[in-house]
């Protein structure tokens, strides 16, 4: 055994020991997490994605130049990392090497190793310039991301020199491969040193190359860097499509002590993973309305936040002593930063690696709510509203069908063999504004030769502001009085002008034995349309901009359907937002919002009018009754209400057919 063997032995294990040692704690503190998750359906499904976004590293390059720098070093480190491993081999027994695949293809791979060596320098160089001198807020300051940085750029230069070096010592046969290394070598050859120093200093650069290697495998544990390990096993667990309803709690369930998060152990072994995976790149800070609206909640700050609660409760969470953890709301989550989410879901559609935002805040509201009975003033008024009139809003049930008077719809009592159920929602029941858009929607189906009904004074709120604001109690009460309601009349088919509406009948409802063809108003128009029942021929000789509807777009994955149907309008002119699609804003008054004052910072409804005051356009269009509430008070608090109006899609269809 050389002393090479044996020096490498000794600092290898200790490093790979050290290294192991780390990861058996990170992976017992998610172990002793109580919460459930589990995601190991349609398993093709889950391999596809992470070839498509591990492999192919999509994801990351939504955002081109920095995917392209990350896509780089990703695969950069992956090709040479071979190099490394024969590396590690030809130093325990040197006559080991891969030169067994054949020359052609061993030639072939030194070569792209050493082109991405230097490739790697040039993504550590664009790094450094982003991170010093572009600096995006969302980035951040990292002293972790500059010795990692450090680490990556000291490895790349040694394995340059060392493959130089290497050259002039040994002169292997493969050399002409090396696109860069062999180069240097001519270089360095000026220096006229013997054989014997360049194979030294080739032996010198390699022992460089293998401890940082070692070091970084030490050191990636306590990193951000970890995302490296635990952001395949994310993308490979990750809620496979776009959309998907809020967990159940099965309140019948015996021994069930807490619902609701109010300590970190009580979130799920996946939740750590989602810790484990953040990359700190910050993508989904910059989409964030509250975080850009100076409000306190920053969604990566949250999960770094979550993290650091569980490394404080370490030695507890550990030795399984769950009673001494400490409360999951401290110094940095506040019930300002869980109250300040609005549930647009920016936050997890920018995430490179699937980490799922919205559904600790909504476990932890869940805490606060039903186990603690902390929630803002308004919220308790909405509650109140909900369990006495089935509504937000304070307004008698018998009066839900009023918005109705003198068009002739009948209820599914009078009517119930029909071809869709039109599901009218709080706000078209009992918002003013809103009844408009009720009224020009059943207009159209009417048009169309459409038979509905309505369900009257029989629907009832479907709950999704009790669910999201953590009431998820009295949402399982509204939502079973709903289901049974809809199972009686054998309903099939719903329709609704609500985002929030069509979600939860959607996505939620299933999970209690509602399982409906649900469509947004926006879908059912664009279909009309283009089934010739409905043809609009009146000029709209207007400049329009569209809004998407969160629980529409980022939700539901809806945003072709909406805009179909503004440019079918004769004469319009659709211009888009700077930020539209899943990079849209939102209006603020998702997750219960509509309800809650915003007393910290910019109003978020304010922010994002002034976004659509940008496009000049004479009308702003909406497919929400919250968002079309919000714009229009931001165009009023504008003063831009002469200029601008807000309508909503069915209005202005109605008024060109």
């Amino acid at each position: 055994m050389t002393w090479q063997t044996f020096a490498f032995l000794i600092v290898a294990s200790g490093a790979f020991g050290y290294s192991g040692y780390r990861f058996s704690i990170l992976y017992k503190l998610m172990k002793h997490h109580q919460g459930k998750a589990f995601r190991l359906n349609n398993l093709p499904a889950r391999i596809q994605t992470v070839i498509i976004n591990i492999l192919g590293q999509q994801a990351v390059l939504k955002k081109r130049a920095a995917g392209i720098m990350h896509t780089t070093i990703f695969w950069g480190f992956i090709l040479i990392s071979l190099g490394t491993v024969e590396q590690f081999i030809s130093t325990l027994y040197a006559p080991a090497n891969f030169e067994f695949i054949g020359q052609n293809l061993y030639s072939l791979l030194v070569k792209v190793q050493d082109f991405f060596t230097v490739a790697i320098l040039v993504a550590i160089a664009y790094a450094c310039y982003r991170r010093f001198v572009i600096r995006p807020e969302g980035l951040g300051k990292s002293r972790d991301a500059n010795i990692v940085l450090t680490f990556t750029g000291a490895l790349m230069v040694a394995i340059l020199f060392m493959n130089a070096f290497h050259i002039l010592g040994q002169q292997p046969w493969y050399a002409s491969a090396m696109i860069f290394s062999e180069p240097l070598s001519r270089w360095i050859a000026n220096l006229n040193a013997s054989q014997e120093t360049y194979a030294s200093l080739g032996t010198f650069f390699k022992w460089v190359h293998m401890l940082i290697v070692l070091g970084f495998s030490m050191y990636i544990p306590s990193s951000k860097h970890l995302h490296i390990v635990a952001a395949g096993p994310n993308t490979f667990m990750r809620t496979l499509s776009r959309e998907k309803g809020m967990k159940k709690i099965n309140f019948e369930e015996e021994g069930i002590e807490q619902f609701g998060t109010g300590k970190v152990t009580d979130l799920s072994w996946k939740d750590v993973l989602d810790y484990y995976s953040c990359t700190e790149c910050g993508r989904c800070q910059d989409l964030c309305p509250a975080y850009n609206t100076q409000k306190p909640l920053s969604p990566k700050a949250l999960i770094l936040d979550l993290k650091e609660n569980m490394y404080r409760n370490k030695q507890a969470i550990l030795a399984a002593d769950y009673a001494s953890v400490t409360h999951v709301i401290d110094e940095h989550v506040t019930e300002d930063v869980i109250w300040a989410c609005t549930s647009c879901r920016a936050c997890e559609i920018a995430c490179p690696v699937f980490i799922e935002h919205t559904d600790k805040i909504y476990d932890i509201r869940r805490s606060l709510v039903m186990m603690e009975g902390r929630l803002p003033a308004e919220a308790q008024t909405v509650m109140k509203n909900m369990e006495n009139n089935f509504s937000p809003w304070a307004f008698s049930p018998s009066d839900r069908a009023n918005w109705a008077e003198g068009m002739n719809i009948p209820t599914m009592a009078e009517d119930s063999n029909v071809e869709v159920l039109l599901w009218v929602g709080c706000a078209g029941s009992y918002d003013d504004r809103n009844k408009k858009v009720l009224r020009s929607f059943s207009s159209l189906l009417r048009k169309a030769g459409v038979k509905f009904s309505i369900l009257g004074t029989e629907e009832q709120c479907t709950g999704d502001a009790a669910r999201r604001i953590g009431n998820e109690y009295l949402f399982q009460t509204l939502a079973q009085a709903n289901i049974d309601t809809l199972n009686r009349y054998r309903v099939k088919q719903i329709v609704t002008a609500c985002p929030h509406c069509f979600n939860t009948l959607k996505n939620e409802y299933k999970d209690f034995g509602g399982t409906y063809e649900v469509f947004h108003h926006s879908q059912y128009l664009a279909r009309l349309i283009q089934e010739g029942k409905i043809k609009p021929t009146k000029a709209w000789d207007e400049t329009i901009t569209f809004h998407d509807s969160c629980y529409l777009g980022r939700w539901n994955n809806i945003y072709d359907q909406p805009r179909s149907v503004l440019q079918s309008l004769p004469a319009a002119r659709v211009v888009e937002m700077k930020n539209h699609h899943d990079a849209s804003m939102c209006c603020g008054a998702g997750g219960g919002r509509m309800w809650m004052e915003e007393k910290i910072g910019q109003k978020i409804n304010v922010a994002r009018t002034e976004q659509a005051l940008e496009t000049k356009a004479g009308i702003v269009a909406s497919s929400c009754p919250f968002c079309m509430t919000m714009l229009t008070d931001g165009v009023k608090g504008k003063d831009m209400q002469e200029k601008v109006r807000v309508l909503d899609i069915a209005e202005l269809l109605d008024q060109s057919v």
